[in-house]
């Protein structure tokens, strides 16, 4: 017959740390529901849509009045474009500037 000795002052594995399992358990869910949550961001629109049912560009300014500018200068212009459709903005041909000399 063989007898179990009890130590006392030593406690057995699975009792030393209770908590270890669900904290292990709970980084795993979390972690999951990190990655199936972080998935592809909802696009949503840059500007308020003025448009529905049609792309519309926008521009900021329409014109630029550089003044008199010498020949052989250059001089640089931004413009800010907007799609303030619902759709896609697509360009069925290269986009072009036109520079008007004047008076």
């Amino acid at each position: 017959m063989s007898k179990k000795v009890k130590r006392f002052g030593h406690k057995s594995k699975s009792t030393q740390y209770p908590w270890l399992f669900p904290l292990i358990v709970g980084m795993a869910l979390v972690g999951l529901a990190f990655l199936v949550l972080r998935g592809k961001p909802v696009a949503q629109p840059l500007a308020a849509v003025e448009v529905h049912g049609a792309a519309r560009l926008k521009v900021d300014q329409e014109q630029i009045d550089m003044g008199d500018v010498k020949l052989g200068r250059m001089v640089e212009a931004s413009f800010l474009l907007t799609n303030v459709g619902d759709q896609p903005l697509r360009f069925t041909k290269p986009p072009y500037i036109e520079v008007v000399e004047g008076c």
